[in-house]
């Protein structure tokens, strides 16, 4: 035995027949792991992805589809649109979109040069808009993102006025889901002389970011900052505010009368390249808890027609962009499901010729393909979430734009046929009276009647 937390003794033999053994459900095999490691380690764990919780979720959700009482529309002969403009409170040029899911700000830093190119590349191809990150804008990504997004975080590593004009619109980062209070993360393994230059930071060395904006305090410095923004880009630019969802009814008004073009609420099922496990899986609040607190926000003030808002968080499927949609989105942004369509959590790379297993570059990070979580340790195997050039030349950004574009494709063809099926021409059309909830709890998240009654519960 190689010490004391090593392993578990031995389960005693119960008295009186067969052993009969049950598990504690407060200290369950996974906290008794978490305990012991904090014993050897002293330190607390630190991960990439979402929280892997159990949480309500859209598929708590279904629609009420046409029949009698309404008229569906025929998929191979009736239209129905899914354009989708963003920011036309203030901007005298606003975000036009082909379709209304969006791909959330990933940096290059977390990713690689290549994915960041292969998602600029597929969100091109279907008309739609990819968003920066921390660290600034690479060339590259400015090059295959017809309509980029350029994020400005509580750290500014890489922030540069220059780049700022050259973007379609700009998201001022307060928090996000997967860590709502807490600044970023890129451990030093991460930190390549590139990634470093862009930043300003030492080769090699954990960056963590600031939690908060330097030169505010509160909502009237915010407004401060948006005209700012909105001076040096001459009012061309959407302004887009997103916050991790905790007080969504709060900040959403805040940011609103800060002066947002757009709102933008990540739920806690989001994502991210590195931070605490305590945070990904204790702070914050569903996604779909969240959206209709914020639509909430936005009908109070009466600017349910002229703020933009962007649900993230957990999205998946064409399914949770219509349910998104019908609650009140404007649109969604996704952020590892696209990373997930690049080829994350695969067993397998295309080298341009054939397919390469990497299933034993996963046994090596102490995981296995479907399981992985270890974006912060830059030695991802399929070479999305890494700086090492050999694990990078892994992912074709040509070939992994075709996978990203058709996973879009899909998603919003999904979209438009359930909204052909509830009536709508248009998927911005749908409304809450097209949805049902099949649990008390996501009734009452969602706002929307228990299947089968009338009733939400809590109003």
């Amino acid at each position: 035995m190689n010490g004391p937390f090593e392993q578990l003794p031995q389960s005693p033999q119960l008295a009186g027949g067969p052993e009969q053994l049950e598990a504690s459900a407060s200290f369950d095999a996974d906290v008794m792991a978490y305990i012991r490691r904090a014993t050897q380690c002293g330190i607390y764990d630190i991960r990439g992805m979402g929280a892997k919780r159990r949480l309500p979720t859209f598929d708590d959700l279904v629609f009420l589809t046409a029949s009698a009482s309404r008229y569906p529309l025929e998929g191979y002969r009736e239209q129905c649109t899914s354009r989708t403009v963003l920011g036309a409170r203030f901007a005298s040029k606003p975000i036009e979109l082909e379709i209304p899911v969006t791909i959330a700000g990933m940096s290059f830093g977390s990713l690689s040069a290549s994915a960041k190119d292969a998602l600029g590349r597929a969100a091109s191809e279907m008309g739609t808009s990819t968003t920066t990150g921390d660290g600034g804008m690479t060339p590259e990504e400015r090059q295959s993102s017809k309509t980029l997004v350029y994020q400005c975080l509580p750290s500014r590593y890489g922030f540069n006025p220059d780049d700022l004009r050259q973007a379609d619109a700009i998201e001022i980062v307060i928090g996000q889901g997967a860590k709502p209070g807490g600044g970023g993360m890129l451990l030093g393994q991460k930190v390549s002389s590139r990634v470093a230059g862009m930043r300003t930071l030492p080769e090699g060395i954990d960056q963590r970011s600031a939690c908060r904006h330097p030169d505010w305090t509160g909502p009237d410095d915010l407004a401060i900052k948006i005209e700012e923004l909105r001076e040096i880009t001459d009012w061309e630019k959407p302004i887009y505010v997103k916050m991790g969802a905790t007080r969504v009814f709060d900040d959403v008004k805040l940011a609103v009368k800060a002066g947002a073009d757009v709102v933008v609420i990540d739920g806690m099922q989001g994502g991210t390249a590195a931070t605490q496990q305590v945070f990904i899986e204790h702070t914050g609040i569903p996604t779909l808890a969240a959206l209709p607190q914020a639509v909430a926000a936005l009908e109070e003030m009466d600017m349910s027609e002229t703020v933009g808002l962007v649900i993230s968080g957990g999205i998946r499927t064409g399914a949770d962009v219509a349910k998104a949609l019908a609650l009140g989105a404007d649109a969604v942004s996704i952020g590892q499901a696209a990373l997930i369509a690049l080829g994350c959590n695969n067993h397998c790379h295309h080298d341009g010729s054939d397919w390469v297993d990497v299933t034993g570059d996963y046994q090596q990070l102490g995981t296995a393909p479907g399981y992985c979580h270890h974006c912060q340790t830059g030695r991802c195997p399929v070479g999305i979430a890494t700086q090492d050039e050999l694990l990078e030349q892994r992912l074709l950004p040509e070939r992994a734009a075709e996978w990203v574009r058709n996973y879009l494709q899909v998603v919003n063809m999904e979209v438009t046929t359930l909204a052909r099926a509830c009536g709508k021409s248009d998927v911005h059309h749908l409304e809450r009276e097209d949805l049902a909830a099949l649990t008390v709890e996501a009734a009452a998240m969602a706002r929307v009647p228990l299947a089968g009654t009338s009733w939400i519960p809590g109003t």
